[in-house]
C-alpha cells in the first residue's frame, strides 16, 4: 500500500485553500488520507482547512490502534469528524475574521483488508479496479439534490450555475453528519480522493486512464492536476491516489 498526493492553486485563484494529509503504516497495514477545501473568504479558507487537517488527524491518530474493525473504523471517523468540526466552528465563533468559514472534508481510514470512508461536503473519493471506475462518496452539495429528486440530470448539473453551493460542510454549524461508507480492499485497485477543483473539470473516465494508462502512480496527481489547468483552472486543485 502507498499514496500520493498533489495540491495547486490553479489558474484563477491567489490562495491555495486546499488541504491535504497522508499517512502510511505499512508495518500495521493501516492508512489515514484526507483532502479538505475550505470555503469563507480571503484567508479563512485556509485556515478552515488547516484546523480541520489538523484537529481530524491528531483525533485519528489518537484513537487507532492495530487491527480495527470496521465497526471502530466507524467510530474513530465519526469522534474525529465530530472534533474537528469543533474544532473549526469554535475559532470561527471567537474571531469576527473567521465568522461563517467552513471546510468540505473526504478521508479513508484502512485496517487490513477493512476501510471506511467518510465524506462532507463536495470533495469526493473514487475507487478503482479492473472493472472500472466508480465514485464512492454523494455530493452535499445543492444540485446533487436536485439531480436525486429528478429535477437536473448529470449532464445539466455540471453547469448549473449553483453548482458550487454545498449542503453540508465541517464548521459552519455546533454539529455535522458525516456520510459513511464501507469498503473491502483488494489487491491491485486504487483509490482517489480530490476537491471538485479536480473533479468540475476532469471526467471520470479521464481520471481512471490517468490511473490505468498515464504513466507512473507518483506522477498521477500531478498529470490529473495539469489536465484541470489546461482547461481553466477554475479552483484550488488536491488530489490523492492510494494504491492499494
Amino acid at each position: 500500500m502507498n499514496a500520493w498526493g498533489y495540491t495547486d492553486v490553479g489558474k484563477q485563484r491567489t490562495e491555495n485553500q486546499d488541504a491535504y494529509f497522508i499517512d502510511i503504516n505499512k508495518e500495521h497495514t493501516q492508512a489515514l488520507c484526507v483532502v479538505c477545501d475550505g470555503m469563507g473568504g480571503a484567508k479563512a479558507g485556509n485556515v478552515a482547512s488547516k484546523v480541520a487537517i489538523e484537529a481530524f488527524v491528531g483525533r485519528v491518530q489518537g484513537l487507532m490502534r492495530p487491527k480495527r474493525s470496521v465497526e471502530q473504523l466507524k467510530q474513530i471517523m465519526k469522534e474525529a469528524i465530530r472534533y474537528a468540526n469543533e474544532q473549526v466552528h469554535s475559532l470561527a465563533l471567537a474571531d469576527v475574521k473567521y465568522r461563517g468559514m467552513g471546510t468540505t472534508l473526504v478521508a479513508i481510514l484502512i485496517s487490513g483488508d477493512s476501510a471506511v470512508i467518510g465524506n462532507i461536503g463536495d470533495s469526493r473519493a473514487y475507487f478503482v479496479d479492473h472493472d472500472g471506475i466508480r465514485r464512492i462518496t454523494r455530493d452535499h452539495s445543492l444540485v446533487e439534490d436536485m439531480v436525486l429528486l429528478g429535477e437536473l440530470t448529470e449532464e445539466q448539473a455540471k453547469d448549473h450555475p449553483n453548482k458550487n453551493l454545498i449542503t453540508r460542510a465541517i464548521g459552519t454549524d455546533d454539529s455535522v453528519t458525516v456520510d459513511l461508507y464501507e469498503l473491502v480492499i483488494t489487491p491491485d485497485s486504487h483509490l482517489l480522493l480530490c476537491s471538485d477543483g479536480l473533479s468540475n473539470l476532469v471526467s471520470d473516465q479521464e481520471i481512471l486512464y490517468e490511473i490505468v494508462h498515464g504513466g507512473e502512480f507518483d506522477s498521477c496527481c500531478k498529470r490529473l492536476t495539469e489536465i484541470a489547468n489546461s482547461r481553466g483552472g477554475f479552483d484550488n486543485i488536491t488530489s490523492v491516489l492510494i494504491a492499494l
